[in-house]
């Protein structure tokens, strides 16, 4: 059956049929040609997959960014950002880096951060004399911080999927967050001193307190939402309900800048987002429901177990996977396919399962952003118009900071767990 569901797999993506259309038809495909279940099975567990009181917080973090986007608090994000690192040579570009990780402690979603702080940004660095293309490359690798900076909507799969802590995996999240920001941050001052770009960057920047003035009301968003997780006042999904109803009060109350018009667009494509990724972790929960009756993850396990010698082996194999895979699957989909499978076999070898949920997300993030199916470089793309293919070239020196990031995330296991030592 494992063969027959892969395969058929394989062929739906080939042929370009949607990725949640095609876990769920190769899925039904082995049911109904492979297995003894009835078809009937294949509803039941689609319907279980989403029955999880964790998952309600994915629709409300994506109406809670989608919320930001519209009601001016992105924008005052974007100049706070600049009155901060605006000033030097390059400060626009490490400003996208900053305003994404501020924006990312929210939203939860890369790519939504990409559309919010992409549609401000790159048009700015662009006027400033960078190239189109190395601008919206900025933005997609910038935007991979939507992914690992609490709250994060992939750590809220990867803990309901292996049955991980999600407060403990947001600590988590903090360490590798702030390391591919600063690395990225310091790349960027680099660059543009080399290059010459950015020179003029700072002509147009707000003083720190005019700036802050301004966003104050924006900054105190991050504090409350993953505050309040922290501190126990409430759970990760209940944090979800209060950025939605603080990003209303800011934007509509405080900046006034949110219609009643505004509203009725930013609720419609909240739940066309909603639909997409919640039809993939259906299609998903099936598929790794009828891998896991059939054997294979233990399967697996007993041939890593064989093949390997040490965890750090397995997590080298395991790196070169996720990369691979996060280049063709949708991230959503390839965690909620692989980590019921790589999970165990990651906890058999030593490997914490919040530090290994963390390489996960890690290595998913950066599939983000390269090519051929990085979400994030379609929505790059989309804001920037222009083609992917103008992007590349300059997207290999973000995907090669974002490898060192990885591998010190990896081997150095504080860096991801520390604070999650400190505070539990």
């Amino acid at each position: 059956m494992n063969m027959a569901i892969g395969l058929s797999l394989i062929i739906l993506l080939a042929f370009g049929v949607p990725v949640a259309v095609s876990i769920a038809l190769a899925s039904m495909f082995g049911i109904h040609f492979f297995s003894h279940f009835p078809l009937i099975v294949a509803a039941q567990r689609m319907f279980v997959g989403l029955d999880q009181y964790p998952l309600m917080a994915i629709p409300l973090f994506i109406l809670a960014g989608n919320i930001m986007a519209a009601g001016g608090i992105s924008a005052r994000l974007v100049d706070f950002a600049k009155s901060i690192i605006g000033g030097i040579q390059g400060g626009l570009a490490c400003s996208c880096v900053l305003t994404c990780m501020i924006f990312a402690s929210v939203s939860g979603s890369s790519v939504a951060t990409t559309f919010a702080i992409g549609s401000i940004l790159i048009p700015a660095m662009v006027a400033h004399q960078y190239p189109k293309p190395l601008a919206a490359s900025i933005q997609a690798s910038s935007s991979e911080l939507g992914v690992l900076i609490p709250p994060s909507i992939p750590l809220i799969l990867y803990g309901v999927v292996t049955e991980t802590s999600i407060g403990q995996l947001f600590i988590a999240g903090i360490g590798p967050g702030l390391l591919f920001g600063t690395a990225m941050i310091l790349y960027l001052y680099v660059m543009c001193k080399i290059t010459g770009y950015g020179l003029h960057d700072g002509q147009d920047c707000l003083g720190f307190w005019e700036a802050f003035g301004r966003a104050w009301a924006s900054l105190l968003m991050p504090f409350i939402v993953i505050g309040g997780i922290y501190t126990g006042v409430f759970t990760a999904t209940e944090a979800s309900a209060v950025a939605v109803f603080y990003a209303l009060f800011v934007g509509g109350v405080l900046h006034r800048e949110l219609s009643l018009k505004a509203l009725f667009h930013i609720f419609e494509n909240s739940v066309k987002a909603t639909a997409a990724i919640l039809l993939i972790i259906s299609a998903a929960m099936l598929f790794s429901f009828l891998i896991n009756r059939s054997g294979l993850p233990s399967d697996i396990a007993a041939w890593v177990t064989a093949t390997f010698d040490s965890k750090y082996s397995f997590l080298i194999a395991v790196n070169v996977l996720l990369l691979i895979m996060g280049m063709f699957i949708e991230t959503g989909a390839a965690l909620l396919i692989l980590a019921p499978i790589l999970a165990p076999i990651a906890f058999a070898f030593g490997v914490d399962p919040v530090h290994f949920g963390l390489i996960m997300i890690v290595n998913l993030a950066i599939g983000m952003f390269t090519p051929p199916l990085g979400v994030n470089l379609f929505a790059a793309c989309a804001v920037a118009k222009i083609s992917m293919e103008r992007m590349i070239p300059y997207l290999i020196q973000f995907v090669i900071v974002a490898v060192v990031c990885l591998a010190l995330v990896t081997f150095f296991p504080v860096i991801s767990i520390g604070l999650r030592d400190l505070l539990y």
